[in-house]
C-alpha cells in the first residue's frame, strides 16, 4: 500500500473516529432528554397517587393525551402472590409480573422504572407500592399491599430515536467518505516533495547524476528533509571527486613511476650483463661497472621508497600529537651535514609546537635541505629557519627557472636546472604532500640576491615557556652558526 493510501485511510479513520464519538454523544443525550421526559411525567403521576390522588390512576375523558403529559393510560396492581388485576377506568397493559414487582408488593423494595415489551408495543413503566382497601367476598374490608405499575407507550420515542440513528448514521458515513477524499487530496500535497525525493533517488540511482538538486517549497519538515539531501548529494558529490582525483592521481602515479622505474632498472640490467658476459674484463673497468650497479640500486631504491612514500596519498598512517618542531629540524640538520660535510649550514631554530607525525615531517624537511645541498656549490651555504610560520629552506645555488616555478612540486618534475643531477624528482612532491596533511602548504621562490627559498607553512605555535627546550644534536662544526632562541 502506498504512503498517499496509508495517509488517506488514517484521516479517513481519525475523522470517523472523531465522528462517531460526536454521533454517538448527540443521540445518548436525544435519548436521555426524551425518555427523561417520560420517566418524569410517569414519576410525578406516581406520586400523585401515592398522595391519595386516586383519581390519577384513571384516565378521564376528554382528558390531556400521554403525549401531551397527561396521565399513563395503562395501569395495573400486582399482589403479594403475583396476582395481576386491573384498575376500573384504565386500560390494562397486561404486563406480566415479575419477582422485583411481587417483591415491592411485599413491602421489600421501592419504586423504580423500567422497559416492558408487550406484543409490538414498547412501553416505560413506574412501579410503586401502594395500600389499598379491598373487600372480600363476604362484605369484609381490610387493607392489603400492592405494586402499581403505570405504563406509557414508547413508540413515539423509538420513532424519533430510530429517525435520528439513520441522520447519525448518514452523517458519519458522509464524514468518513469526505475525510478519505481531503486527506487524499491533501496527502498528494503533503507528499508531493516526497515523491520528488524519491523521483530524484531513481534517477540519480540510475544515471548515478550527483549534480540533481531538490527545491525546498517550504520551511518545514519535508522542506528540512529536502534541504539535507541537497547536503547528502553535495557531499556525495565532492567525496566522489575526491575519489575520481584519487583514482585519477594513483593511475599517473603508476604511469610515471612505470616510466621513471624503466630508465635505472634497464641500466642495471645492463650493467650486470656486461659484467656476465665480459670474462676478461679489465679490473678498473669492472669496478667501474659495480660502483655504478651500487650507485643505481641505491637510486631504484630511493625511487621505490619515494613511490611508497607518495602512495599512501593522504592515508593518515600515525595518530597526530605534539611535536617540538624545532627538534624535527635539529636531527634533520644533523642528518645533512653528515651528508653534505662540504655545505655550511646556518640555522635559526625557534621553539615550535606542531600537531603532526614527527616521521613525515622529517622527511619534509630532510627532502628540502637535501634539494638546497644539490643545487648549491661547493662550500656554499644553506640557511635553515623554523619557527611558528613553519620552515624556511634557501639555497645560493642558480634559482628555480622562473617558467619552471608553478610546477616544482609536482611528480616526477626535473626543472632546466636540475637535469643532470641525481634524483628521482619525487622529494618535493613528498614536501608538499606533508605540509597539505599537516594542514598547510608549500610553496618556493627565487631569492633576489640568487638562490631559491623552499617554504613549508605550517600551523605551528610558539613552544610555552615551560616547555624543555630540546638540544641540538652534539655536531660541533667550526664556523657554522646555529641559533635557537
Amino acid at each position: 500500500m502506498t504512503l498517499r493510501k496509508r495517509v488517506s485511510l488514517i484521516a479517513a479513520a481519525s475523522v470517523g473516529v472523531a465522528v462517531l464519538i460526536a454521533v454517538g454523544g448527540c443521540y445518548m443525550l436525544v435519548r436521555h432528554q426524551l425518555r427523561s421526559q417520560v420517566d418524569s411525567s410517569l414519576q410525578a403521576q406516581a406520586q400523585a397517587v401515592q398522595n391519595g390522588d386516586y383519581h390519577a390512576l384513571a384516565q378521564q375523558f376528554p382528558g390531556i393525551p400521554a403525549s401531551a403529559g397527561g396521565p399513563a393510560p395503562y395501569v395495573q396492581a400486582v399482589a403479594a402472590t403475583g396476582h395481576v388485576y386491573a384498575v376500573p377506568g384504565s386500560a390494562s397493559p397486561n404486563i406480566a409480573s415479575t419477582s422485583r414487582a411481587r417483591g415491592v408488593a411485599n413491602g421489600h423494595g421501592g419504586q423504580y422504572l423500567s422497559d416492558a415489551q408487550v406484543g409490538d408495543t414498547h412501553m416505560r413503566v413506574v412501579t410503586f407500592p401502594l395500600t389499598l382497601l379491598v373487600t372480600n367476598q363476604s362484605g369484609a374490608e381490610f387493607n392489603e399491599n400492592f405494586a402499581i405499575q403505570l405504563a406509557r407507550p414508547l413508540n413515539g420515542v423509538d420513532s424519533i430515536l430510530s429517525d435520528l440513528r439513520l441522520v447519525l448514521a448518514l452523517l458519519l458515513a458522509g464524514g468518513v467518505v469526505l475525510a478519505g477524499v481531503l486527506g487524499r487530496m491533501a496527502s498528494r500535497r503533503v507528499l508531493a516533495p516526497l515523491a520528488e525525493v524519491a523521483d530524484v533517488a531513481q534517477e540519480i540511482g540510475e544515471t548515478d547524476d550527483l549534480t540533481k538538486r531538490l527545491k525546498v517549497h517550504a520551511d518545514d519538515e519535508v522542506g528540512l528533509l529536502a534541504t539535507n539531501f541537497n547536503q547528502m548529494l553535495d557531499r556525495l558529490e565532492a567525496s566522489r571527486a575526491a575519489l575520481d582525483e584519487s583514482v585519477r592521481a594513483q593511475r599517473q602515479l603508476v604511469a610515471d613511476a612505470s616510466h621513471e622505474l624503466r630508465t635505472p632498472v634497464t641500466s642495471l640490467r645492463t650493467n650486470i650483463e656486461v659484467l656476465l658476459e665480459e670474462v676478461q674484463l679489465d679490473p678498473d673497468d669492472r669496478r667501474r661497472l659495480l660502483a655504478d650497479v651500487v650507485e643505481q640500486s641505491e637510486e631504484l631504491t630511493a625511487l621505490v621508497g619515494d613511490l611508497i612514500e607518495l602512495a599512501r596519498g593522504d592515508q593518515q598512517t600515525h595518530e597526530m600529537d605534539d611535536v617540538r618542531l624545532d627538534g624535527v629540524a635539529a636531527e634533520s640538520l644533523a642528518r645533512a651535514r653528515r651528508n653534505a660535510p662540504g655545505i655550511h649550514f646556518d640555522a635559526t631554530l625557534v621553539p615550535t609546537l606542531i600537531d603532526g607525525v614527527p616521521e613525515r615531517l622529517a622527511r619534509a624537511i630532510n627532502n628540502l635541505l637535501d634539494n638546497a645541498t644539490r643545487h648549491s656549490p661547493a662550500g656554499g651555504t644553506v640557511e635553515l629557519q623554523v619557527g611558528p610560520r613553519g620552515v624556511e629552506v634557501r639555497d645560493h645555488g642558480s634559482g628555480v627557472d622562473p617558467e619552471d616555478l608553478p610546477y616544482v612540486f609536482d611528480r616526477f618534475f626535473r626543472g632546466r636546472n636540475s637535469r643532470g643531477r641525481q634524483g628521482s624528482g619525487l622529494g618535493l612532491s613528498i614536501v608538499r604532500q606533508v605540509a597539505e596533511q599537516h594542514g598547510g602548504s608549500a610553496s618556493v621562490v627565487n631569492a633576489v640576491d640568487g638562490g631559491a627559498i623552499f617554504t613549508l607553512h605550517l600551523p605551528g605555535v610558539p613552544a610555552e615557556a615551560g616547555e624543555p627546550a630540546l638540544p641540538l644534536p652534539d655536531l660541533p662544526v667550526p664556523g657554522e652558526p646555529v641559533h635557537t632562541p
